[in-house]
Protein backbone atom coordinates (compact mmCIF):
# COMPACT_ATOMS: atom_id res chain seq x y z
CA UNK A 1 0.00 0.00 0.00
CA UNK A 2 1.20 3.53 -0.77
CA UNK A 3 0.55 6.74 1.09
CA UNK A 4 1.02 10.27 -0.10
CA UNK A 5 -0.63 12.22 2.70
CA UNK A 6 -0.33 11.97 6.50
CA UNK A 7 -3.01 9.96 8.28
CA UNK A 8 -2.01 10.58 11.88
CA UNK A 9 -2.72 13.72 13.89
CA UNK A 10 -0.67 13.74 17.06
CA UNK A 11 -0.29 17.30 18.43
CA UNK A 12 3.45 17.65 19.04
CA UNK A 13 5.07 21.06 18.97
CA UNK A 14 8.42 19.94 17.58
CA UNK A 15 10.49 16.88 16.80
CA UNK A 16 11.19 15.70 20.33
CA UNK A 17 11.68 12.19 21.74
CA UNK A 18 8.89 10.70 23.84
CA UNK A 19 9.10 7.41 25.78
CA UNK A 20 5.91 5.37 25.86
CA UNK A 21 5.57 2.92 28.73
CA UNK A 22 3.18 0.03 29.13
CA UNK A 23 0.02 0.07 26.99
CA UNK A 24 1.38 2.77 24.66
CA UNK A 25 4.35 0.55 23.81
CA UNK A 26 1.98 -2.31 23.01
CA UNK A 27 0.01 -0.03 20.67
CA UNK A 28 3.19 0.85 18.85
CA UNK A 29 4.02 -2.82 18.34
CA UNK A 30 0.49 -3.49 17.03
CA UNK A 31 0.75 -0.52 14.67
CA UNK A 32 4.05 -1.89 13.41
CA UNK A 33 2.46 -5.23 12.52
CA UNK A 34 -0.49 -3.55 10.83
CA UNK A 35 1.62 -1.17 8.75
CA UNK A 36 4.54 -3.45 7.92
CA UNK A 37 3.51 -3.65 4.26
CA UNK A 38 2.96 0.09 3.79
CA UNK A 39 5.28 2.33 1.82
CA UNK A 40 4.91 6.07 1.42
CA UNK A 41 5.02 7.89 -1.88
CA UNK A 42 4.06 6.72 -5.38
CA UNK A 43 5.03 3.33 -6.76
CA UNK A 44 7.33 3.47 -9.78
CA UNK A 45 6.12 2.54 -13.25
CA UNK A 46 8.54 2.67 -16.23
CA UNK A 47 7.74 5.52 -18.62
CA UNK A 48 6.39 4.79 -22.07
CA UNK A 49 8.47 5.50 -25.17
CA UNK A 50 7.02 7.01 -28.36
CA UNK A 51 5.39 4.34 -30.52
CA UNK A 52 6.85 5.97 -33.61
CA UNK A 53 10.31 5.11 -32.30
CA UNK A 54 9.65 1.38 -32.62
CA UNK A 55 9.68 1.36 -36.43
CA UNK A 56 12.47 1.33 -38.96
CA UNK A 57 14.90 4.21 -39.21
CA UNK A 58 14.02 7.07 -41.53
CA UNK A 59 17.54 7.16 -42.98
CA UNK A 60 18.38 3.92 -44.80
CA UNK A 61 21.73 3.95 -46.60
CA UNK A 62 22.07 1.48 -49.42
CA UNK A 63 24.47 -0.98 -47.77
CA UNK A 64 22.68 -1.31 -44.40
CA UNK A 65 20.52 -4.16 -43.13
CA UNK A 66 17.61 -3.06 -40.89
CA UNK A 67 16.40 -6.64 -40.38
CA UNK A 68 19.53 -7.61 -38.42
CA UNK A 69 20.50 -5.97 -35.13
CA UNK A 70 24.00 -4.80 -34.35
CA UNK A 71 26.05 -7.61 -32.74
CA UNK A 72 27.50 -6.98 -29.25
CA UNK A 73 31.09 -7.31 -30.50
CA UNK A 74 30.51 -5.22 -33.63
CA UNK A 75 34.20 -4.36 -34.07
CA UNK A 76 34.79 -8.00 -35.07
CA UNK A 77 32.88 -7.27 -38.27
CA UNK A 78 36.18 -5.78 -39.49
CA UNK A 79 37.79 -9.22 -39.14
CA UNK A 80 41.02 -7.65 -37.94
CA UNK A 81 42.79 -9.53 -35.09
CA UNK A 82 44.95 -6.49 -34.32
CA UNK A 83 41.84 -4.36 -33.75
CA UNK A 84 40.35 -7.07 -31.51
CA UNK A 85 43.43 -6.98 -29.28
CA UNK A 86 43.43 -3.18 -29.12
CA UNK A 87 39.79 -3.06 -28.06
CA UNK A 88 40.30 -5.68 -25.35
CA UNK A 89 43.24 -3.78 -23.91
CA UNK A 90 41.33 -0.49 -23.99
CA UNK A 91 38.43 -2.06 -22.10
CA UNK A 92 40.78 -3.23 -19.37
CA UNK A 93 43.10 -0.22 -19.08
CA UNK A 94 41.18 2.90 -20.14
CA UNK A 95 41.32 5.55 -17.42
CA UNK A 96 37.74 6.77 -17.95
CA UNK A 97 36.50 3.23 -17.43
CA UNK A 98 38.52 3.01 -14.24
CA UNK A 99 36.78 6.16 -13.02
CA UNK A 100 33.29 4.89 -13.84
CA UNK A 101 34.10 1.51 -12.28
CA UNK A 102 35.19 3.23 -9.07
CA UNK A 103 31.96 5.25 -9.13
CA UNK A 104 30.05 2.00 -9.50
CA UNK A 105 31.83 0.47 -6.50
CA UNK A 106 30.95 3.57 -4.50
CA UNK A 107 27.28 3.39 -5.53
CA UNK A 108 27.13 -0.26 -4.52
CA UNK A 109 28.69 0.58 -1.16
CA UNK A 110 26.03 3.27 -0.64
CA UNK A 111 23.36 0.70 -1.45
CA UNK A 112 24.89 -1.66 1.12
CA UNK A 113 24.84 1.16 3.67
CA UNK A 114 21.16 1.82 2.95
CA UNK A 115 20.34 -1.87 3.44
CA UNK A 116 21.88 -1.60 6.87
CA UNK A 117 18.76 0.33 7.90
CA UNK A 118 16.83 -2.97 7.88
CA UNK A 119 18.82 -4.24 10.83
CA UNK A 120 19.27 -2.95 14.38
CA UNK A 121 22.20 -0.68 15.03
CA UNK A 122 24.43 -1.54 17.98
CA UNK A 123 27.05 0.28 19.98
CA UNK A 124 29.31 -1.69 22.32
CA UNK A 125 31.72 0.01 24.71
CA UNK A 126 34.13 -1.25 27.35
CA UNK A 127 36.89 0.32 29.39
CA UNK A 128 39.25 -0.07 32.30
CA UNK A 129 40.93 2.59 34.39
CA UNK A 130 43.47 2.85 37.19
CA UNK A 131 43.70 5.82 39.53
CA UNK A 132 42.05 7.62 42.44
CA UNK A 133 38.32 8.33 42.62
CA UNK A 134 37.72 10.82 45.41
CA UNK A 135 33.98 10.80 44.80
CA UNK A 136 33.62 7.18 45.95
CA UNK A 137 36.07 7.41 48.86
CA UNK A 138 34.40 7.83 52.25
CA UNK A 139 37.51 7.78 54.43
CA UNK A 140 39.90 10.52 55.45
CA UNK A 141 42.70 11.77 53.30
CA UNK A 142 43.32 10.93 49.72
CA UNK A 143 41.54 8.01 48.15
CA UNK A 144 43.78 5.04 47.42
CA UNK A 145 44.56 4.01 43.87
CA UNK A 146 42.13 1.50 42.41
CA UNK A 147 40.97 -0.27 39.27
CA UNK A 148 37.57 0.43 37.75
CA UNK A 149 35.81 -1.34 34.89
CA UNK A 150 32.86 -0.27 32.77
CA UNK A 151 30.90 -1.63 29.83
CA UNK A 152 27.79 -0.77 27.88
CA UNK A 153 25.60 -2.03 25.05
CA UNK A 154 23.09 0.10 23.11
CA UNK A 155 20.69 -1.33 20.54
CA UNK A 156 18.26 0.69 18.44
CA UNK A 157 16.00 -0.28 15.56
CA UNK A 158 13.88 2.04 13.44
CA UNK A 159 10.43 0.56 12.91
CA UNK A 160 9.78 1.21 9.23
CA UNK A 161 6.11 2.06 9.70
CA UNK A 162 5.75 4.14 6.56
CA UNK A 163 8.42 2.69 4.32
CA UNK A 164 11.07 5.39 4.67
CA UNK A 165 13.87 2.85 4.99
CA UNK A 166 12.54 0.69 2.16
CA UNK A 167 12.18 3.67 -0.17
CA UNK A 168 15.71 4.77 0.74
CA UNK A 169 17.01 1.29 -0.14
CA UNK A 170 15.01 1.36 -3.36
CA UNK A 171 16.53 4.72 -4.32
CA UNK A 172 20.06 3.52 -3.54
CA UNK A 173 19.52 0.39 -5.63
CA UNK A 174 18.24 2.42 -8.58
CA UNK A 175 21.15 4.83 -8.20
CA UNK A 176 23.57 1.90 -8.42
CA UNK A 177 21.81 0.68 -11.55
CA UNK A 178 22.08 4.15 -13.08
CA UNK A 179 25.81 4.31 -12.33
CA UNK A 180 26.23 0.82 -13.83
CA UNK A 181 24.51 2.09 -16.98
CA UNK A 182 26.86 5.09 -17.02
CA UNK A 183 29.76 2.63 -16.85
CA UNK A 184 28.31 0.79 -19.85
CA UNK A 185 27.94 4.09 -21.71
CA UNK A 186 31.62 4.74 -21.13
CA UNK A 187 32.38 1.33 -22.62
CA UNK A 188 30.44 2.26 -25.76
CA UNK A 189 32.53 5.40 -26.15
CA UNK A 190 35.84 3.62 -25.47
CA UNK A 191 35.14 0.84 -27.96
CA UNK A 192 33.97 3.26 -30.65
CA UNK A 193 36.79 5.76 -30.21
CA UNK A 194 39.44 3.03 -30.04
CA UNK A 195 38.16 1.60 -33.30
CA UNK A 196 37.95 5.07 -34.82
CA UNK A 197 41.53 5.94 -33.83
CA UNK A 198 42.84 2.66 -35.29
CA UNK A 199 40.89 2.98 -38.53
CA UNK A 200 41.92 6.64 -38.87
CA UNK A 201 45.58 5.75 -38.37
CA UNK A 202 45.32 3.08 -41.05
CA UNK A 203 43.41 5.40 -43.40
CA UNK A 204 45.91 8.25 -42.99
CA UNK A 205 48.75 5.81 -43.71
CA UNK A 206 46.90 4.91 -46.90
CA UNK A 207 46.48 8.59 -47.72
CA UNK A 208 50.20 9.15 -47.17
CA UNK A 209 50.96 6.40 -49.70
CA UNK A 210 48.60 8.05 -52.18
CA UNK A 211 50.25 11.44 -51.59
CA UNK A 212 53.70 9.93 -52.09
CA UNK A 213 52.61 8.36 -55.37
CA UNK A 214 51.35 11.79 -56.43
CA UNK A 215 54.73 13.29 -55.52
CA UNK A 216 56.48 10.61 -57.56
CA UNK A 217 54.16 11.33 -60.50
CA UNK A 218 54.86 15.05 -60.28
CA UNK A 219 58.59 14.38 -59.94
CA UNK A 220 58.59 12.29 -63.11
CA UNK A 221 56.90 15.14 -64.96
CA UNK A 222 59.51 17.61 -63.69
CA UNK A 223 62.33 15.30 -64.81
CA UNK A 224 60.72 14.82 -68.21
CA UNK A 225 60.14 18.49 -68.91
CA UNK A 226 63.64 19.34 -67.62
CA UNK A 227 65.18 16.95 -70.12
CA UNK A 228 63.06 18.44 -72.89
CA UNK A 229 64.18 21.93 -71.87
CA UNK A 230 67.82 20.90 -72.20
CA UNK A 231 67.00 19.44 -75.61
CA UNK A 232 65.37 22.70 -76.63
CA UNK A 233 61.87 21.24 -77.13
CA UNK A 234 60.33 22.80 -73.96
CA UNK A 235 60.45 26.18 -72.32
CA UNK A 236 61.58 27.13 -68.85
CA UNK A 237 57.98 28.22 -68.18
CA UNK A 238 56.87 24.58 -68.54
CA UNK A 239 59.54 23.55 -66.04
CA UNK A 240 58.32 26.09 -63.52
CA UNK A 241 54.70 24.96 -63.96
CA UNK A 242 55.72 21.35 -63.35
CA UNK A 243 57.68 22.48 -60.30
CA UNK A 244 54.56 24.16 -58.88
CA UNK A 245 52.62 20.91 -59.19
CA UNK A 246 55.43 18.99 -57.47
CA UNK A 247 55.59 21.46 -54.57
CA UNK A 248 51.82 21.32 -54.11
CA UNK A 249 51.91 17.51 -53.99
CA UNK A 250 54.73 17.59 -51.44
CA UNK A 251 52.77 20.06 -49.29
CA UNK A 252 50.03 17.47 -48.69
CA UNK A 253 52.38 15.07 -46.87
CA UNK A 254 53.12 16.89 -43.54
CA UNK A 255 49.43 17.43 -42.59
CA UNK A 256 48.63 13.79 -43.30
CA UNK A 257 51.55 12.63 -41.19
CA UNK A 258 50.44 14.92 -38.35
CA UNK A 259 46.88 13.55 -38.55
CA UNK A 260 48.17 9.99 -38.45
CA UNK A 261 50.33 10.76 -35.43
CA UNK A 262 47.36 12.37 -33.71
CA UNK A 263 45.28 9.23 -34.31
CA UNK A 264 48.06 6.99 -32.97
CA UNK A 265 48.51 9.14 -29.85
CA UNK A 266 44.74 9.12 -29.31
CA UNK A 267 44.76 5.34 -29.55
CA UNK A 268 47.57 5.08 -27.01
CA UNK A 269 45.70 7.32 -24.54
CA UNK A 270 42.51 5.28 -24.94
CA UNK A 271 44.50 2.17 -24.08
CA UNK A 272 46.02 3.75 -20.98
CA UNK A 273 49.43 4.17 -22.61
CA UNK A 274 51.78 7.10 -23.04
CA UNK A 275 52.47 8.55 -26.53
CA UNK A 276 55.81 6.71 -26.61
CA UNK A 277 53.94 3.40 -26.23
CA UNK A 278 51.89 3.44 -29.43
CA UNK A 279 50.99 -0.19 -30.30
CA UNK A 280 53.22 -1.61 -33.02
CA UNK A 281 50.25 -3.20 -34.76
CA UNK A 282 48.62 0.20 -35.22
CA UNK A 283 51.83 1.88 -36.36
CA UNK A 284 52.40 -0.87 -38.93
CA UNK A 285 48.88 -0.68 -40.38
CA UNK A 286 48.90 0.81 -43.89
CA UNK A 287 45.45 -0.18 -45.13
CA UNK A 288 42.19 0.48 -43.33
CA UNK A 289 40.07 -2.60 -42.54
CA UNK A 290 36.74 -2.90 -44.31
CA UNK A 291 33.49 -4.61 -43.40
CA UNK A 292 32.40 -7.37 -45.70
CA UNK A 293 28.72 -7.25 -46.60
CA UNK A 294 26.05 -4.92 -45.36
CA UNK A 295 25.94 -2.98 -42.12
CA UNK A 296 23.51 -4.46 -39.51
CA UNK A 297 21.63 -1.57 -37.91
CA UNK A 298 18.34 -3.06 -36.66
CA UNK A 299 15.46 -0.71 -35.90
CA UNK A 300 14.24 1.75 -33.28
CA UNK A 301 13.12 -1.00 -30.89
CA UNK A 302 16.54 -2.62 -30.75
CA UNK A 303 18.14 0.81 -30.43
CA UNK A 304 16.10 1.79 -27.36
CA UNK A 305 16.72 -1.60 -25.80
CA UNK A 306 20.46 -1.42 -26.38
CA UNK A 307 21.58 2.12 -25.54
CA UNK A 308 22.84 2.28 -21.94
CA UNK A 309 22.29 6.04 -21.65
CA UNK A 310 18.54 5.41 -21.92
CA UNK A 311 18.78 2.79 -19.18
CA UNK A 312 20.72 5.29 -17.08
CA UNK A 313 18.01 7.95 -17.51
CA UNK A 314 15.27 5.42 -16.71
CA UNK A 315 17.03 4.17 -13.57
CA UNK A 316 17.62 7.76 -12.43
CA UNK A 317 13.90 8.41 -12.82
CA UNK A 318 13.16 5.33 -10.70
CA UNK A 319 15.55 6.52 -7.98
CA UNK A 320 14.02 10.02 -7.89
CA UNK A 321 10.53 8.49 -7.69
CA UNK A 322 11.61 6.46 -4.66
CA UNK A 323 12.96 9.61 -3.02
CA UNK A 324 9.45 11.05 -3.09
CA UNK A 325 8.52 8.24 -0.73
CA UNK A 326 11.47 9.06 1.52
CA UNK A 327 10.33 12.68 1.71
CA UNK A 328 6.68 11.75 2.28
CA UNK A 329 7.64 9.41 5.13
CA UNK A 330 9.01 12.40 7.05
CA UNK A 331 5.42 13.66 7.35
CA UNK A 332 4.70 10.74 9.73
CA UNK A 333 6.07 9.81 13.14
CA UNK A 334 9.39 8.00 13.25
CA UNK A 335 9.40 5.15 15.77
CA UNK A 336 12.61 3.65 17.11
CA UNK A 337 12.80 0.69 19.47
CA UNK A 338 15.80 0.88 21.77
CA UNK A 339 17.47 -0.96 24.61
CA UNK A 340 20.63 -0.27 26.57
CA UNK A 341 22.59 -1.91 29.35
CA UNK A 342 25.53 -0.62 31.40
CA UNK A 343 27.94 -2.25 33.81
CA UNK A 344 30.30 -0.59 36.31
CA UNK A 345 32.68 -2.18 38.78
CA UNK A 346 34.72 -0.32 41.34
CA UNK A 347 36.41 -1.95 44.31
CA UNK A 348 35.26 0.84 46.67
CA UNK A 349 31.63 0.91 45.60
CA UNK A 350 29.12 -0.79 47.76
CA UNK A 351 28.53 -4.20 46.33
CA UNK A 352 31.56 -3.77 44.07
CA UNK A 353 29.50 -3.61 40.87
CA UNK A 354 26.36 -2.00 39.45
CA UNK A 355 24.07 -2.93 36.56
CA UNK A 356 21.60 -0.68 34.76
CA UNK A 357 19.36 -1.19 31.73
CA UNK A 358 16.52 0.50 29.89
CA UNK A 359 14.27 -0.34 26.94
CA UNK A 360 11.30 1.13 25.15
CA UNK A 361 10.11 2.89 22.00
CA UNK A 362 11.12 6.40 20.99
CA UNK A 363 8.75 8.50 18.86
CA UNK A 364 9.80 11.66 17.07
CA UNK A 365 7.49 13.73 14.90
CA UNK A 366 7.54 17.26 13.50
CA UNK A 367 3.91 18.29 13.95
CA UNK A 368 2.01 20.51 13.37
CA UNK A 369 4.90 22.41 11.70
CA UNK A 370 5.32 20.28 8.55
CA UNK A 371 6.41 23.09 6.25
CA UNK A 372 9.94 21.76 5.89
CA UNK A 373 8.79 18.18 5.26
CA UNK A 374 6.20 19.26 2.69
CA UNK A 375 8.77 21.46 0.97
CA UNK A 376 11.05 18.46 0.63
CA UNK A 377 8.20 16.46 -0.87
CA UNK A 378 7.65 19.22 -3.41
CA UNK A 379 11.37 19.27 -4.20
CA UNK A 380 11.39 15.50 -4.72
CA UNK A 381 8.37 15.66 -7.01
CA UNK A 382 9.96 18.45 -9.05
CA UNK A 383 13.18 16.44 -9.36
CA UNK A 384 11.20 13.44 -10.56
CA UNK A 385 9.46 15.59 -13.17
CA UNK A 386 12.86 16.81 -14.33
CA UNK A 387 14.15 13.23 -14.54
CA UNK A 388 11.11 12.23 -16.60
CA UNK A 389 11.80 15.09 -19.00
CA UNK A 390 15.46 14.04 -19.13
CA UNK A 391 14.41 10.49 -20.02
CA UNK A 392 12.16 11.73 -22.81
CA UNK A 393 15.01 13.90 -24.03
CA UNK A 394 17.42 10.95 -23.94
CA UNK A 395 15.04 8.92 -26.11
CA UNK A 396 14.74 11.72 -28.65
CA UNK A 397 18.50 12.29 -28.58
CA UNK A 398 19.18 8.59 -29.22
CA UNK A 399 16.86 8.61 -32.23
CA UNK A 400 18.35 11.87 -33.48
CA UNK A 401 21.94 10.68 -33.19
CA UNK A 402 21.13 7.44 -34.97
CA UNK A 403 19.35 9.17 -37.85
CA UNK A 404 22.11 11.77 -38.16
CA UNK A 405 24.87 9.17 -38.21
CA UNK A 406 23.02 7.03 -40.77
CA UNK A 407 22.37 10.05 -42.97
CA UNK A 408 26.01 11.17 -42.74
CA UNK A 409 27.18 7.65 -43.52
CA UNK A 410 24.95 7.41 -46.57
CA UNK A 411 26.17 10.80 -47.82
CA UNK A 412 29.82 9.82 -47.24
CA UNK A 413 29.30 6.61 -49.20
CA UNK A 414 27.74 8.48 -52.13
CA UNK A 415 30.52 11.05 -52.09
CA UNK A 416 33.18 8.34 -52.12
CA UNK A 417 31.53 6.60 -55.06
CA UNK A 418 31.44 9.87 -57.02
CA UNK A 419 35.08 10.58 -56.18
CA UNK A 420 36.10 7.10 -57.32
CA UNK A 421 34.58 7.88 -60.70
CA UNK A 422 36.30 11.30 -60.70
CA UNK A 423 39.66 9.67 -59.90
CA UNK A 424 39.25 7.14 -62.71
CA UNK A 425 38.30 9.82 -65.22
CA UNK A 426 41.17 12.08 -64.11
CA UNK A 427 43.62 9.21 -64.52
CA UNK A 428 42.30 8.49 -68.00
CA UNK A 429 42.48 12.19 -68.92
CA UNK A 430 46.08 12.42 -67.72
CA UNK A 431 47.12 9.42 -69.80
CA UNK A 432 45.45 10.90 -72.88
CA UNK A 433 47.13 14.27 -72.25
CA UNK A 434 50.55 12.61 -72.02
CA UNK A 435 49.97 10.73 -75.25
CA UNK A 436 48.87 13.84 -77.14
CA UNK A 437 51.76 15.87 -75.73
CA UNK A 438 54.24 13.28 -76.94
CA UNK A 439 52.52 13.40 -80.31
CA UNK A 440 52.90 17.19 -80.32
CA UNK A 441 49.19 17.95 -80.63
CA UNK A 442 48.85 19.83 -77.27
CA UNK A 443 51.06 22.00 -75.08
CA UNK A 444 52.56 20.88 -71.79
CA UNK A 445 50.19 23.23 -69.98
CA UNK A 446 47.36 20.81 -70.81
CA UNK A 447 49.40 17.98 -69.30
CA UNK A 448 49.97 20.00 -66.13
CA UNK A 449 46.24 20.71 -65.84
CA UNK A 450 45.41 17.02 -66.28
CA UNK A 451 48.09 16.01 -63.78
CA UNK A 452 46.87 18.53 -61.20
CA UNK A 453 43.31 17.23 -61.62
CA UNK A 454 44.50 13.65 -61.05
CA UNK A 455 46.45 14.56 -57.91
CA UNK A 456 43.47 16.51 -56.52
CA UNK A 457 41.10 13.63 -57.31
CA UNK A 458 43.34 11.13 -55.49
CA UNK A 459 43.68 13.45 -52.49
CA UNK A 460 39.92 14.03 -52.28
CA UNK A 461 39.23 10.30 -52.55
CA UNK A 462 41.68 9.55 -49.74
CA UNK A 463 39.95 12.12 -47.54
CA UNK A 464 36.57 10.63 -48.47
CA UNK A 465 37.78 7.17 -47.42
CA UNK A 466 38.61 8.58 -43.99
CA UNK A 467 35.18 10.19 -43.72
CA UNK A 468 33.45 6.94 -44.66
CA UNK A 469 35.37 4.98 -42.04
CA UNK A 470 34.69 7.57 -39.35
CA UNK A 471 31.00 7.86 -40.31
CA UNK A 472 30.60 4.07 -40.13
CA UNK A 473 32.00 4.04 -36.60
CA UNK A 474 29.71 6.94 -35.67
CA UNK A 475 26.80 4.70 -36.71
CA UNK A 476 28.05 1.93 -34.42
CA UNK A 477 28.49 4.42 -31.59
CA UNK A 478 25.02 5.92 -32.05
CA UNK A 479 23.45 2.45 -32.05
CA UNK A 480 24.98 1.92 -28.60
CA UNK A 481 26.74 -1.40 -29.09
CA UNK A 482 29.86 -2.73 -27.45
CA UNK A 483 29.05 -2.70 -23.74
CA UNK A 484 27.20 -6.05 -23.65
CA UNK A 485 30.23 -8.13 -24.50
CA UNK A 486 32.40 -6.28 -22.03
CA UNK A 487 29.79 -6.63 -19.25
CA UNK A 488 29.54 -10.36 -19.88
CA UNK A 489 33.30 -10.69 -19.39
Amino acid sequence: MSRSEPILAMPTASRAPTFLPGRAALMVVVATLVNVGCASGPDYHPPATPQAAAGAFVSRPADTEPAVSLPPDWWKLYNDPALDDLVQEALSANTNLRVTLANLDRARAIYSEARGGLFPSTNLSAGAGYGRDQTTWAGAGRAPTQWSYSGGLDISYEVDLFGRVRRDIEAASDDADAVAAAHDSAKVVVVAETTRAYVDACTYAESIDVARSSVELAQRSVDLISRQEHAGSASHLDVERAGVTLAQAQATLPPLQAQRDAALFELAALMGRTPSQVPDSARACTKAPEIAGTLPIGDGTSLLRRRPDLRQAERQLAADTARIGVAVADLYPRVTLGASGNYLRNDYLKGNRTWSFSMGPLISWSFPNTVIARSRVAQARAQTAASLAAFDGAVLNALKESEQSLSAYGAAMQQRQALIEARDRAESAFQLAEQRYRAGSISYLDVIVAQTSLIDAKSQLAAAEQRVGSARISVFKALGGGWEQASAR
